[in-house]
């Protein structure tokens, strides 16, 4: 079963989580603070993350700024009730999906499993091959699907699982307008709700990344009050 890493100054948090998620066959590693959980992270990788934002000696949004440079690791993000702007902030540098505190264990579980799901489909039962499998050649747009790799140009861009499935499903069909919604059903469990706003973060995010490797990149356009396109370049 996969591992999951939680990160969280409340131990009670740890503990009650860790035990939803140990019922239900997963192995947790646990850590206490950002700086612990970096370097556990490097040593031991899991196959998803849950941090809370608010914690001592490294936060979780310097943990996932750090984490970024070198890995795209699915990430959870936990925030305070309040913290919007923290939630959308977080999703701009990476985060696949949050959860607002107080949150039931249920829920928690639920979302790990829908964002292991996009990561390994084929753990569901979910066929081998098709065209969501295939490599996609878009321009100078190169997509491996099965090696989760994204290449621009020949320079390689690491995107997170999100942000891989939103470009996937934009690029598969060059010059047609994705509503949001469409977008949300490529990217998200359909058990999951999420609004506008954060496939709007996700797609600034992508757009920050594929400039890092080409100031000119435009490939993704707004059609106001309609959605995205993919223009292939």
């Amino acid at each position: 079963m996969p591992t999951i890493a939680l990160v969280d100054d409340d131990r009670n948090i740890l503990t009650s989580v860790s035990m939803a998620l140990e019922a239900e066959g997963y192995h947790v590693q646990t850590y206490t603070d950002g700086a612990a959980a970096l370097a556990g992270l490097s040593a031991n990788p899991p196959d998803i993350a849950v941090f809370d934002i608010k914690m001592p000696r490294m936060d979780g949004m310097e943990l996932l700024r750090r984490l970024r440079q070198k890995s795209d690791l699915p990430v959870i993000f936990l925030t305070s009730k309040d913290d919007e702007i923290d939630e959308l902030f977080g999703l701009k540098m990476g985060a696949d999906d949050y959860i607002t505190k107080p949150f039931s264990q249920r829920l928690l579980v639920e979302r790990v499993k829908a964002v292991l799901r996009r990561v390994s489909p084929k753990a569901e039962g979910a066929p081998a091959e098709g065209p969501e499998k295939a490599v996609l050649e878009r321009g100078k747009l190169v997509l491996d699907p099965e090696r989760h790799s994204c290449t621009w140009d020949g320079k390689p861009v690491v995107l997170t699982v999100t942000e891989f499935l939103i470009l996937q499903a934009l690029a598969q069909r060059p010059g047609y307008v994705k509503s949001r919604d469409s977008l949300m059903d490529a990217a998200y469990d359909d058990q999951v709700y999420v609004d506008d706003r954060t496939i709007d973060s996700h797609i600034k995010r992508l757009r920050k990344k594929f400039k890092e490797v080409d100031d000119d990149f435009d490939a993704i356009e707004t059609l106001y009050g309609v959605g995205y396109r993919y223009r292939e370049v």
